[in-house]
């Protein structure tokens, strides 16, 4: 017999993944993004390599509330986020790594289309949300921006995955103090769990979600 309730379901889950979570000292919020990187994921192994800006959260929900942006990625980074509740603050949510000009452009400078899609959005980053679960290029591009253009997002979710540059990219964010972020250590990450650390804050927000079964 197994559990077919999708709150059921989800609570459930939470349960098993609490134990987890104890001795590291977390708030509420805290608690909630671990627990939801943690469920999409499966993998308890992310309890200690989660690493979240102080202000991150509040960043974030403050940036959600006045109707701010979400500059993605990749597309599974937009199309996983709850845009039935993101929509309701005013913002949209965009990703240009498929676009034309960002594929001529990568190709003509040699370098990723999701870097040059970063490029391109440039100083449209300003105050808004990044959200990075893929490409430690553009993640590597966005501190580019911060340093030497002085772009200044609202907050960057930055969990880029794989044995390139991901590891490297995501210590470099840990390591800078200008812009509130949400992390992961080493390898581990992935559009899904940019996806689930955005969507825990919106659903701090506003909980009146349903969700899908299982």
């Amino acid at each position: 017999m197994f559990i077919k309730k999708p709150m059921e379901i989800e609570d459930r889950s939470m349960e098993i993944i609490a134990p987890h979570l104890a001795g590291l000292a977390l708030t509420d919020d805290e608690k909630k993004i671990y627990s939801r990187i943690i469920h999409a994921s499966g993998d308890v192994e992310y309890a200690p390599i989660i690493k979240i800006h102080p202000e991150a959260i509040a960043a974030t929900k403050a940036a959600i509330l006045r109707g701010a942006n979400i500059f993605t990625d990749v597309q599974m980074v937009r199309r996983g986020i709850s845009i039935r509740t993101f929509s309701k603050f005013g913002g949209e949510i965009f990703c240009k790594v498929s676009d034309v000009d960002v594929r001529e452009y990568a190709e003509r400078e040699e370098i990723t289309r999701s870097m040059a899609a970063m490029r391109m959005f440039g100083k449209r980053l300003e105050g808004q949300i990044v959200a990075i679960g893929n490409a430690p290029t553009a993640l590597f591009e966005v501190l580019r921006l911060i340093q030497e253009e002085n772009i200044r997002p609202a907050v960057i979710i930055g969990v880029p995955v794989g044995f390139v540059g991901a590891a490297e990219a995501k210590y470099q964010l840990a390591s800078q103090n200008e812009i509130p972020f949400i992390t992961v250590e080493g390898t581990k990450g992935g559009s899904s769990i940019a996806v689930a650390a955005v969507n825990a804050i919106l659903y701090m927000l506003d909980n009146s979600r349903g969700l899908s079964e299982k």
